[in-house]
């Protein structure tokens, strides 16, 4: 265990010392002996303090004991610890604070904002609104909605389907619709109160590609040769042009799916293999084969490179493909990363090749530039917006570059025009990464589609409530969730219908429960989608093809056999403007037309059924200060619920809107009691606006943790108010006078989550949440933290690992897997990434609480995330984190485990699994001691660094051996020294609650324990 430390000395001056010590009045840095940077003793506490004024600068310091270096503390309280940090932008006065029992050392700034001033009344701002919050977009995929002119469908090409790339049998393959089709539809689709349209991509794709045998055809529009160009399939970019002007002059906008992640597969490789090559095992080389990591040159002029050296595989173009792609600096293979398929999972996600796409450098200047030129010049042709695709597949520094520039181009001729992105994620801090960090202006809403879906199947009101809690993550000072598009299906995981499908017992339960989604969809926050046929009762079987029937009579036998909701099956065209869906969608968009309270008004969590029954917000119309009630029932019977509103007084009264005939009257303090019919958004408005006579509003400020702040760190308003009210949170660097807005919150929980990860350490931040309720009155409050680096792991304490509170009711492995696994194409992605998959459930392991399971799949690389109770509310993807975890077998055996306590999914593909094995076991709760099966002692590697770590309150005081234990059985086992079966290792806890530590060194074999009494 180590020798003791021997006894310290008696402290008698503590000195700041460090490179701010010539500015505090002493004649030299990094001086124990300067007298006047001493702090002074706090009585006769362990506390030692002095304020300073320090000039503005970059600083480290520490705090040396008796005028010497012989004992002195730095960052954590370590003894020759490392510097602290210190980032002024301005002149400030900071008390600085050294405790003689932890030795910590911290500071604190002086001469803060505190309480409610006359100046913030000019600081409170109202929430954002973009001015697009209120479109309905309406989905389309042109090549199956309607076909305007046979003259185009084979895309002027000659010879059968493998050249012309057109087979209207084939659901693989171009099937004939085209732009002058939609042309033809546009009153059909104005008709359902259609806003805005958006085409999947529409530009010049390779006609077929895939392997012999596999083939299927560019329909879709993501197999991009020529960006300049309408495909010839579709129609020219002068009908794309006519489509745009017949669009606006029915007052709808036209939106492009762009593509910026990859083109065609052209590239071919001359080793002949696709498996991924990662950057450790295979770096970069510059044209002389020195190895570069192009991190470090990211939006910076590149080393030279060499297509035959430089690169993983080595690309090269087959004859005939030379100039294959537009414009022409799409043709150099140092474009390119080259560096095979992707798993979808780690440095992958961004670095390969879309299933054999070709993946372009987005770290390189020139692609930057050349994408962004490419979609200037479709921003000038009058396009209204931008969908853009596999957001989450280009590395961050590339939106940051992109889109601020896109956008400032797009200002001179459209200052409406709207981009948002495809990060297909359900996750809030996941998709808002790309809307703050990224700089996109709103992402799909994946996460509504998960809940939306899972909420009208019937789930509890309670998660619904929970994710809408997790809108503040995409809350910055241009950008929050109400511009965000909504959905409900869409091309690639297949239809509404279909995962509503599940559990119903007929037709008319069927439809009702799809109505339900889109009503619910329609009155609540951000812009709801229509995916096209949804509208006529599509249903579909599957995701991608089988969810892309043709509007038109279609020739595909699977379309034709598929069940279509309140219509009848087979070969038929389908645009009639009767259907229950279309005339119900049509009745949704001019409620919300008529009320756009409903579209961008506040939303304020008001009630949630512990089960199922009613999820109730409330609407606020900002400018009238009008109140709307929205209660959704999604029980197969009537629901009851009483809950607060802002609405009181004398004769008010909230009357019906939509999905009621009743009023509704609010007591004396605003309480309502609503009854919802089964299946029905019910939507009510108060006659008079809301009351502001009640008491004054209330806030207090947090910051981060321990007055420190990393990453995107949470700043938290805990505010009381009669009525309602918004909170701006602002910032300025300690010292400096302007305050800087964060964003403005307009709902309970107060909170923003704020990106200081591009800020120097050590930077020292005030914050400010200044209140302003519905009367104009305003509170307000301060605090501070300092800027601390972000936790990545590499810790040698390991995380809490006692059993949690509750245990989720399911737990499974939605990945690329999964159809092996055997899910259902109905399910996930055509049977992949499908958590309420029953063949990607774990099993609980009673005896040590964690979810495992062994399954038989095909040998190869896939990628995965571990999901709570059958859905993606709440998932964790590798190191317990938000990426996909990958791994590769390769005798198809493949045992999962997971610890709800840290969130820690793995394989034993992946890792050993490590326990500690001793007689401490039963105390845990295993069946018996030294029992290296039971994994309630798990030592886990989150960050992948081969230090295995677990730390326990639950061993009682005594003193206690162990072993460590390699895939739970004794046939690979370490003792003390790490000696392979050696003798046993001892620890001693001090007392009841004391925190044990250990830590495993696979490389070593070597294990420390400690355990530390718990605070008294």
């Amino acid at each position: 265990m180590g020798s003791s430390l021997p006894a310290a000395a008696e402290t008698t001056t503590v000195a700041l010392v460090g490179s701010l010590q010539s500015e505090i009045g002493c004649p030299e840095d990094w001086k124990p002996e300067c007298a006047a940077s001493e702090l002074a003793r706090v009585g006769d506490t362990t506390a030692y303090t002095k304020t300073f004024t320090v000039p503005a600068g970059t600083y480290e310091y520490k705090v040396a004991l008796n005028d010497t270096w012989t004992v002195n503390y730095g960052a954590g309280g370590v003894l020759d610890g490392g510097n602290l940090p210190l980032v002024l932008e301005a002149p400030a006065t900071l008390t600085f604070t050294y405790d003689d029992a932890t030795h910590l050392v911290s500071l604190t700034p002086q001469n803060l904002s505190g309480g409610t001033t006359a100046g913030d009344a000019a600081l409170a701002q109202s929430s954002l609104r973009q001015p697009l919050t209120r479109e309905r977009f309406y989905f389309l995929m042109a090549d199956r909605f309607a076909n305007g002119s046979t003259a185009n469908d084979r895309g002027g090409l000659t010879g059968g389907p493998l050249t012309t790339g057109f087979d209207p049998t084939n659901k693989g393959f171009y099937h004939g619709g085209d732009l002058k089709g939609v042309i033809n539809k546009l009153d059909y689709i104005k008709g359902m109160g259609t806003t805005a349209i958006w085409l999947t991509p529409s530009f010049k794709n390779k006609p077929v590609q895939g392997k012999a045998g596999e083939e299927s055809a560019g329909y879709h529009g993501y197999w991009i040769t020529d960006f300049t160009q309408i495909d010839p399939h579709l129609g020219t970019n002068e009908e794309m042009k006519a489509l745009i002007a017949a669009a606006h002059k029915k007052g709808m906008k036209v939106f492009f799916d762009i593509i910026t992640n990859h083109t065609a597969d052209v590239i071919d490789y001359e080793e002949q293999q696709y498996t991924y090559r990662s950057k450790k095992a295979f770096p970069y080389r510059d044209a002389a084969g020195e190895v570069f990591d192009d991190r470090d040159f990211v939006n910076e002029t590149f080393p030279e490179m060499d297509p035959a050296t430089s690169f993983p595989y080595t690309p090269v173009l087959r004859p005939g493909d030379e100039d294959a792609k537009t414009p022409a600096w799409l043709n150099d293979p140092l474009m390119y990363h080259n560096r095979g398929d992707s798993t979808f999972a780690g440095e992958s996600s961004t670095y390969g090749d879309f299933i054999g796409l070709d993946d372009l450098f987005t770290e390189r200047p020139e692609v930057v530039e050349g994408m962004g030129e490419i979609y200037k010049q479709w921003v000038d042709f009058g396009i209204d917006g931008f969908r853009i695709d596999t957001v989450k597949h280009v590395n961050l520094e590339f939106w940051q570059k992109f889109m601020p520039d896109l956008l400032e181009h797009a200002a001179k001729k459209n200052d409406d025009f709207f981009a948002f992105g495809e990060v297909y994620d359900g996750n809030p801090a996941v998709m808002s990464e790309y809307t703050t960090r990224g700089k996109l202006q709103a992402t799909l809403d994946f996460g509504f589609q998960q809940q939306g879906i899972d909420f009208a199947k019937g789930k509890p009101a309670g998660a619904l409530a929970d994710f809408f809690a997790k809108d503040d993550w995409y809350t910055d000072a241009d950008s929050n969730a109400y511009q965000l598009p909504t959905f409900l299906g869409n091309h690639d995981m297949g239809r509404a219908a279909m995962f509503l499908k599940e559990g119903v017992t007929s037709e008319a339960q069927h439809l009702a429960r799809v109505k339900f989604a889109d009503s619910l969809m329609f009155a609540t926050r951000g812009n709801p989608v229509t995916y096209y046929g949804d509208e006529q009762g599509f249903v579909g079987t599957g995701g991608d093809q089988l969810a892309r029937e043709d509007m038109f009579a279609s020739k595909v036998d699977v379309y034709n056999t598929e069940d279509v909701l309140a219509g009848p099956e087979g070969s038929r065209d389908r645009y009639s403007t009767t259907h229950p869906l279309y005339e119900h969608i049509k009745a949704l968009s001019a409620v919300r037309a008529k009320h756009p309270a409903l579209a961008d008004g506040a939303q304020v969590n008001r009630y949630a059924a512990p089960g199922a029954g009613i999820f109730a917000v409330s609407r606020i119309d900002a400018g009238q200060k009008v109140e709307y009630v929205v209660a959704a029932n999604n029980d197969s019977k009537p629901a009851t619920a009483t809950f607060p509103t802002w609405s009181r007084g004398k004769g008010v009264v909230f009357t019906p809107v939509s999905g009621t005939d009743r009023a509704v009257k609010p007591t004396a303090d605003g309480s309502v009691k609503v009854t919802v019919p089964p299946l029905t958004v019910s939507v009510w408005r108060a006659n008079k606006p809301i009351a502001t006579t009640g008491a004054a509003p209330t806030v207090e400020l947090s910051a981060g943790s321990d007055s420190t702040v990393a990453g995107r760190a949470e700043v938290a308003a805990d505010v009381t108010t009669s009525t309602f009210a918004q909170t701006t949170f602002l910032y300025r660097p300690v010292g400096t006078a302007t305050w800087r807005p964060i964003g403005t919150d307009d709902n309970a929980p107060f909170r923003v989550f704020h990106d200081v990860a591009g800020m120097p350490l050590g930077s020292v931040l005030e914050y400010r949440a200044v209140v302003r309720d519905a009367a104009g009155r305003v509170a307000a409050d301060g605090t501070w933290a300092s800027v601390v680096a972000e936790a990545t792991g590499g810790s040698t304490e390991g995380e809490i690992g006692d059993p949690p509170a509750t245990q989720p009711t399911a737990v499974s492995v939605p990945g690329t897997h999964n159809s092996e696994m055997g899910c259902p194409t109905n399910l996930g992605v055509s049977g992949d990434w499908a958590p309420d998959c029953d063949q990607a459930q774990l099993a609980l392991d009673p005896d040590d609480l964690i979810w495992k399971k062994t399954f038989t799949i095909p040998a190869g690389p896939y990628a995965y995330k571990v999901a709570h109770d059958r859905s993606w509310t709440e998932s964790y993807g590798d190191g317990g984190g938000t990426e996909n975890i990958s791994y590769e077998t390769l005798d198809g055996t493949v045992t999962f485990f997971y610890d709800p306590r840290t969130h820690w999914g793995t394989s034993d593909e992946q890792t050993e699994i490590i326990t500690a094995a001793g007689t401490f076991q039963s105390e845990l709760g295993c069946p018996a001691d030294w029992s290296p099966d039971c994994m309630r002692p798990w030592l886990q590697d989150k960050d992948g660094d081969g230090v295995f770590t677990w730390a326990t309150t639950k061993i009682p005081a005594g003193t206690w051996q162990f072993k460590i234990a390699h895939d739970q059985s004794w046939t690979e086992n370490y003792g003390d020294g790490g000696v392979p079966n050696g003798g046993d290792i001892s620890v001693t806890v001090p007392s009841a609650g004391a925190t044990t530590n250990f830590v495993y060194d696979s490389a070593t074999h070597r294990t420390t324990v400690t355990s530390v009494a718990a605070a008294p």
